[in-house]
């Protein structure tokens, strides 16, 4: 019997507070302010800002920033509500740029 395969931690780049599971990686196909982002369903230790209406690649949507818990870097976004039935499948859901984390086994 093999082993099952261990899925990292993601962590804050600035401070390493834990942010994301493995388990909870949904896509690597995503583009944020600095370039290639993660999507996730869920997220932690994390502040999630004001709702507001922000158009994105893929269209309109209300979306709130979200920040590092512990050293409050911008980290990326939440997808609060979207106005397109087949983007639906993004509410709820968190994206992490890429450069903003690290991550441990």
């Amino acid at each position: 019997m093999g082993e099952g395969k261990t899925l990292p931690t993601y962590l804050c780049r600035n401070c390493e507070n834990p942010l994301a599971l493995g388990e909870d990686l949904i896509s690597k196909k995503f583009v944020g302010a600095s370039g290639p982002a993660f999507m996730f369903s869920h997220a932690m230790n994390v502040v999630i800002g004001p709702k507001i209406e922000r158009k994105l690649i893929t269209g309109s949507y209300v979306v709130a920033d979200v920040m590092c818990g512990n050293c409050g870097e911008k980290l990326g976004w939440k997808y609060v509500e979207t106005f397109h039935l087949k983007q639906r499948y993004k509410e709820g859901m968190f994206v992490i740029e890429r450069l903003k984390l690290t991550k441990k086994l």
